[in-house]
């Protein structure tokens, strides 16, 4: 009886915390509001309006777009569109990655024509759009790089008394782009001011897509933060002054980042229009006759830790799954080491999943003996309790002694299953944020017809056959699991399948088959050792 409260308490703790998953995905961490200092010893946060403090180009509902030549770069890895008036990104599109699972959808565009008005990576100049004012030229020629190989761009031009060259670096083997900043003052008055890098992109998930929303980001000494709320971000903005690695938008599967050389920097982050924009503003010293160089990198790729680890300010941190990224991330790792020999996510996730199993195996021998062993005591339960069914201290008293005497653990049975929640919450995290895993298939089409079924395991079972299958087998593990003496207690038991089957509707396919191939794994072991108790 005891035993059976443990597991039920078990159980309804872990339906709290997936309802609380479902209901609430993801919790960006606050900022702490501050007032703006200069210091740039320790790390601050502003939250408020941003419209008075970025440059008045970055709130006007539309930019001018520039009007130049169109210079090509291709790589095996991505194509690019940079306009030479100024240096915009015009587009930036992913040779890896499709916009949908669909035969002929196009590649992901990191840009997207609507955020082209909002100029990604335009450089503003003491609150001038360095892009729209001025005259233009350029240096190089398309590239073509493959290998190891870099290319650069030279952009040149004259903005308001200021002399500023832009040197583009493009590599091959990564979707880096490191950029020089040289700037001149000729004839301008100013002698102090601001140069600020910035980009910008359409929304990195689908619209209302709670699993995986864009937010902007930022890395600094206080660690990894975040703000997705796009009512915030469309009002106030963000704007963060520090000792910061770098700022970004991104998603679970892209990043668009900025990262700095110099970490005295501030970061700055606003929706507009349904763009998200974000800049990286130094603050520098424009003296006449004096050339300043200021330096910057660009990301605009995959949240893959193979190509983020080498960019510069620890941009991998960006990768984050939270409270469980600790066992998240070597559940990552395992997938991959198994798809390299069956190329197959979803055959992966089933070996993942009896690794773990045979990992769980002794814990769950004792567990699925001690339940055996409950369920031979419960007519000496029912008799206890019908004799001390008044006096509850003394019949948890004689209840303990009964245990204590056939040598049984009451919480021995439930033991597997608390130790499995961080396992599955982790492999929960590592499903809905790896990029290896969207749009990797599993079973493209339902035996025996063309009807698409698990073609994308980071997507919910389009069929929900899965989810199904899965509620039908944790009904027969609650079949094979000793009933308990108290009916409420074992009604809710059995309304567990259920509600479970409800939440995994819309998980990703991959978790709902990890779950499923774990209860089947876990019926097996239970009835093989039923067989030897008896």
């Amino acid at each position: 009886m005891e035993n059976k409260r443990v597991i039920l308490a078990v159980a309804l703790s872990f339906v709290v915390l997936l309802g609380w998953q479902f209901l609430f995905p993801t919790q960006p961490q606050q900022p702490v509001p501050v007032q703006t200092q200069q210091s740039v010893k320790k790390q601050e946060t502003v939250k408020g309006p941003v419209s008075n403090q970025f440059p008045d180009p970055m709130t006007t509902s539309a930019i001018v777009s520039a009007k130049g030549t169109k210079l090509k770069v291709e790589t095996p890895l991505y194509s690019a569109v940079i306009n030479s008036q100024g240096g915009l990104l015009e587009n930036f599109k992913l040779k890896l990655y499709k916009e949908t699972i669909e035969a002929n959808s196009p590649d992901v565009d990191m840009v997207g024509s609507n955020a082209l008005d909002k100029a990604p990576m335009g450089l503003i100049l003491n609150g001038i759009p360095t892009w729209t004012r001025g005259v233009w030229g350029y240096e190089g020629k398309d590239l073509s790089l493959d290998g190891d190989k870099i290319g650069t761009l030279i952009f040149r031009g004259e903005v308001e008394g200021f002399r500023i060259e832009r040197r583009l670096t493009f590599h091959a083997d990564n979707y880096l782009i490191d950029e020089d900043v040289r700037i001149l003052n000729v004839s301008n008055p100013s002698g102090q001011g601001r140069l600020a890098f910035t980009t910008a992109t359409k929304s990195l998930s689908a619209d209302g897509d709670r699993y995986n929303p864009t937010r902007i980001s930022w890395y600094g000494a206080d660690g990894l933060q975040t703000e997705h709320d796009r009512e915030d971000l469309q009002k106030t903005g963000i704007e963060v002054t520090g000792d910061l690695n770098w700022g970004a938008i991104d998603s679970n599967f892209f990043i668009l980042a900025l990262v700095p050389e110099s970490k005295d920097v501030t970061i700055k982050g606003k929706v507009q229009d349904d763009i998200f924009r974000v800049a990286a503003e130094h603050t520098a010293s424009f003296d006449k006759g004096i050339e300043r160089k200021l330096t910057c990198s660009y990301f605009f790729g995959p949240m893959d830790p193979t190509y983020m680890n080498k960019v510069p300010g620890n941009l991998a941190a960006a990768i984050d799954f939270g409270w469980f990224d600790i066992i998240a991330k070597p559940l990552t790792i395992a997938l991959e080491w198994f798809n390299q020999y069956v190329h197959n996510y979803g055959i992966s996730i089933i070996l993942l999943t009896i690794a773990i199993k045979l990992l769980f195996w002794p814990l769950s021998q004792k567990s699925y003996k001690s339940m055996e062993q409950m369920k031979r005591l419960q007519p000496m339960v029912a008799k206890l309790r019908e004799k001390y069914g008044d006096d509850k201290e003394r019949l948890n008293k004689e209840s303990m002694q009964l245990y204590k005497t056939y040598n049984v653990n009451p919480a021995g049975g439930c033991l597997p299953m608390v130790l499995q929640i961080p396992v599955f919450f982790g492999l929960y995290k590592a499903l809905l944020g790896t990029v290896a895993l969207r749009h990797a298939d599993f079973i493209t089409h339902f035996p025996f017809t063309d009807i698409i079924w698990l073609a994308d395991l980071s997507a919910k079972d389009p069929l929900y056959i899965t989810p199904i299958v899965m509620g039908a087998t944790m009904f027969l593990q609650q079949k094979m699991t000793p009933s308990a003496g108290d009916p409420t207690q074992q009604k809710i038991m059995m309304l567990l399948p259920l509600v479970f089957t409800f939440m995994f509707l819309n998980f990703p396919a991959g978790l709902v088959v990890y779950w499923l191939v774990n209860n089947v794994l876990s019926i097996a072991q239970q009835w093989i050792i039923t067989r030897k108790v008896k």
